[in-house]
C-alpha cells in the first residue's frame, strides 16, 4: 500500500525544512509526497504580492530536484498560476487529490496534510495501520492539537479556538450524531477508492474538508481515532476565507462571534430530532429541528417525497440523515443560539487538556465498534 501525502503551499518556506525532515524520518518506507505550490495568475501583477510570490519561487527552488520520491505541482509562476476566481487550498487540495486519484491504485492512501504541520515518525505507519484493519471506511479524521507558542495574546487564540472546535466535537459525539467530526485539511486520510466513490472534492477558496468529509460520510463511516496525531499551528492567516488563521485575525482583534460555545441543550435537540426519523418514515411528527429545516428548504412538506422514493425504514433514515447534513445541523446551532443565550467555557490551557482527554476517549469508543 503507497501512501501519498498531498500538500498546498502558500507562502510556507520557512517551514518547508520542518516538513522534510518530518517526512524523511517517517518509518513507513513506501510513501510518495505531492506539493502543489500555488497562488492566484493576478498576483504577478500585484507588487503588493511580490514578497509572498517571492516566498513560493524560493519554495519551487528548494522542492524541486528532490527526487522521485517528491512531485511538485507549479501552481505559482507566471503563466501557470490559478485564475484567481478558480483559486485557493481549495483548488490546491484539488488538484493534488485529482493528480494522485488518476495514476495510482483504488486501496492506496491520500493524506492530506498542510506545510506548517508536525508530525511524529510513526504518523504514516500508525495511518495505514488504522485502514488496514478498517478496511471499509471512508476516510479518517486523525487527532490533532495545537502547540502553543508561548505568546500570551496568541497562545489564548489558539486555545480559544480550539476550544470551540472541541465543545462541539464532544457534544456532537455525546449525542452520538453521524455527523460527528473536526474537518482540518491537516488532519484527515482516506482511501483513493473511496475519493473516486464520492466522485472527488468540490472546490471551495476555503472549508473543502468539512464538505469532503461530509461527503464521506453520508456514503459511509468514518474513523476518528489514530494512535500518532498531528500538530498544525495555529497562526493568524488571511490566505482562507474561514478556519484557523482567520478565526485567529478575527478573534483576537475581539470578535469571536463565529466561534460561539454552542449551549449544551442544543445537541439534545439535534439528537431528538435524529432519534425521531424511525416515526418519520410513518407519519409527521413534529420535531425541534422541523421549522427551522421548513425555512431552510422551502417547504412544508418535508418528508413525504421521501417516503415516495425510499421504500423502506432503513432507506428513509439514511436519506434522512443526508438530508440533515453536517451543514444544517451548524445552521441550527447558530439559529437557535440566539435564543437560548451563550455558554461560558473557561479558556486555560487545562481547559483544553481536559477536553483533549475526554474527546480521544469519545473516538475511541466510536471506532471501536466499526469493524
Amino acid at each position: 500500500m503507497t501512501v501519498h501525502i498531498a500538500i498546498p503551499i502558500l507562502r510556507e518556506f520557512s517551514n518547508i525544512p520542518h516538513l522534510i525532515s518530518d517526512m524523511e524520518c517517517q518509518d513507513y518506507n513506501d510513501i510518495r509526497c505531492w506539493f502543489c505550490v500555488n497562488n492566484p495568475e493576478e498576483w504577478h501583477e500585484d507588487v503588493t504580492r511580490a514578497a509572498d510570490l517571492e516566498d513560493n519561487r524560493k519554495t519551487l527552488d528548494y522542492l524541486n530536484g528532490m527526487g522521485e520520491k517528491y512531485t511538485v505541482i507549479d501552481k505559482s509562476s507566471q503563466g501557470r498560476a490559478f485564475p484567481l476566481k478558480n483559486s485557493g487550498v481549495g483548488w490546491a487540495r484539488k488538484v493534488l487529490f485529482d493528480e494522485i486519484a488518476a495514476v495510482v491504485d483504488d486501496n492506496d492512501l491520500i493524506i492530506s496534510m498542510d506545510a506548517d504541520t508536525r508530525f511524529g515518525m510513526d504518523y504514516v505507519s500508525s495511518v495505514a495501520q488504522n485502514f488496514s484493519r478498517h478496511r471499509n471506511v471512508m476516510a479518517l479524521c486523525v487527532p490533532y492539537c495545537h502547540p502553543l507558542t508561548g505568546d500570551e495574546k496568541q497562545d489564548f487564540g489558539i486555545l480559544r479556538y480550539e476550544l470551540y472546535m472541541r465543545h462541539y466535537m464532544v457534544n456532537m459525539l455525546r449525542i452520538n450524531n453521524p455527523y460527528a467530526f473536526t474537518a482540518l485539511g491537516s488532519a484527515m486520510a482516506f482511501p483513493v477508492k473511496s475519493y473516486r466513490k464520492v466522485r472527488g472534492i468540490t472546490p471551495r477558496q476555503s472549508g473543502e474538508d468539512f464538505y469532503l468529509l461530509q461527503k464521506f460520510r453520508k456514503s459511509g463511516e468514518l474513523l476518528l481515532w489514530n494512535d500518532s496525531h498531528v500538530y498544525p499551528m495555529g497562526r493568524c492567516s488571511d490566505r482562507v476565507a474561514f478556519g484557523t488563521g482567520p478565526a485567529l485575525i478575527k478573534g483576537l482583534n475581539g470578535d469571536w462571534s463565529s466561534y460561539p460555545f454552542y449551549n449544551p441543550q442544543l445537541f439534545d435537540e439535534v439528537k431528538q430530532t435524529f432519534d425521531s426519523f424511525g416515526s418519520l418514515y410513518h407519519a409527521d411528527i413534529e420535531m425541534p429541528m422541523t421549522q427551522f429545516l421548513k425555512n431552510v428548504f422551502k417547504t412544508d412538506d418535508l418528508w413525504s417525497p421521501l417516503r415516495k422514493n425510499y421504500t423502506t425504514e432503513k432507506a428513509f433514515i439514511h436519506a434522512c440523515m443526508v438530508k440533515v447534513d453536517a451543514l444544517r445541523i451548524l445552521q441550527y446551532l447558530r439559529y437557535r443560539q440566539q435564543f437560548v443565550g451563550t455558554y461560558s467555557v473557561e479558556i486555560t490551557q487545562a481547559e483544553r487538556e481536559r477536553l483533549y482527554h475526554i474527546e480521544n476517549e469519545l473516538r475511541k469508543s466510536h471506532d471501536n465498534i466499526i469493524q
